[in-house]
């Protein structure tokens, strides 16, 4: 069986949902020596498991979501996703992620031993609960067809500059990703934008629940935390390309390993994450036949479809054409959080 050169696309932190509770005893029951060790350095963490957290009776945002304990179990989820990846089938050309991604982009590359990539995703998700500075609302740039809203970037430019000239108020863009762009500010410039934003689709501008100002110069504390108790020495050189969230490409054996923990944990931390442009920058480069979005949860695949969506990638100009291009015999996104799209992923 000749292999498909797939992108490999790894999740941020709001993946793991009411609906994803479980996900690790339904996909992973064969990964116990995987989760068991994960579960130990949480125990040495006084942190409850990512095995307790999974099988919870209930989902709880309040638990679930929280800093400390999302971080680790979408690690745990999309790690062991990729070590599903039927690797007869597919050779992993590239590697990005959206936020949190980044990080366990940097797992599955090996930039980052298993240890070491738990040990800075559980230690920066910490440090985000402990600290929550701000938070973040995400916002639509598209119609519901994916089709830009003429003047909408221009609309959103006019009313970052309009809440930071109010005072107290700082705002910032967070994360561009696909055909939405996230926020990240202080309490006070948040309600400041949530009050200038016309309402879309009946639910946007939506405040992220338990998310911090991610991305943005009011997490300098956290990048210096992080800088402080995480070295250098943990990275290494990744045997795989990775895009980071400038659209820069990490190239093998070319890799300035301190520049890698420096972007990581400064750029990384304190400056706007533009996944659309990562996402755009590996499939021109690469040309992956298929892209594989790790688990958990089911939303990426929207975004990643939308960056694409906006270079017109392989032709594809709206929702509709993905949707078609989906259901053609070769789709070109699998997401593994999908059923019966994992299923053509994994090994049988």
């Amino acid at each position: 069986m000749q292999q498909k050169k797939a992108l490999l696309v790894c999740p941020g932190r709001g993946t793991y949902n009411k609906s994803e509770l479980g996900y690790l005893q339904r996909w992973h029951s064969d990964k116990g020596t995987l989760l068991a060790q994960i579960d130990a350095y949480r125990e040495s963490c006084s942190q409850p498991t990512i095995s307790e957290l999974d099988a919870a009776d209930t989902y709880s945002m309040s638990t679930h979501t929280r800093g400390d304990n999302a971080s680790a179990l979408v690690y745990a989820c999309a790690y062991a996703d990729f070590l599903s990846i039927d690797q007869s089938k597919f050779e992993v050309q590239a590697i990005t992620g959206n936020s949190l991604g980044w990080y366990v982009a940097l797992g599955c590359a090996s930039a980052l031993t298993e240890q070491n990539a738990l040990h800075v995703i559980n230690t920066m998700g910490t440090f985000m609960h402990q600290h929550l500075q701000g938070g973040q609302i995400i916002y639509p740039l598209v119609d519901q067809e994916w089709r830009e809203i003429a003047g909408r970037k221009e609309m959103i430019q006019q009313v970052l500059a309009q809440v930071n000239q109010q005072a107290a108020c700082e705002l910032y863009i967070s994360i561009n990703l696909g055909g939405f762009v996230v926020f990240a500010g202080n309490d006070a410039a948040l309600k400041v934008l949530t009050s200038l934003l016309p309402i879309e689709q009946e639910r946007f501008p939506m405040r992220l629940y338990n998310h911090s100002a991610f991305h943005s110069p009011l997490l300098q504390s956290i990048s210096e935390m992080g800088r402080d108790v995480l070295a250098s020495s943990m990275f290494q050189q990744a045997p795989v390309p990775m895009i980071d969230g400038r659209g820069h490409i990490w190239q093998p054996l070319s890799t300035d390993v301190g520049a890698l923990w420096d972007y990581t944990l400064g750029e990384q931390v304190v400056e706007s994450y533009n996944f659309s442009k990562a996402i755009q920058v590996a499939v021109k480069e690469f040309a992956p036949e298929q892209i594989i979005i790790l688990g958990p949860g089911t939303t990426l695949g929207g975004a990643v479809a939308q960056s694409l969506i906006a270079i017109n990638w392989q032709g594809l100009s709206c929702k509709q054409d993905f949707i078609r291009r989906q259901q053609s015999a070769e789709p070109l996104i699998l997401s593994m959080g999908i059923e019966e799209q994992r299923a053509l992923v994994v090994a049988d």
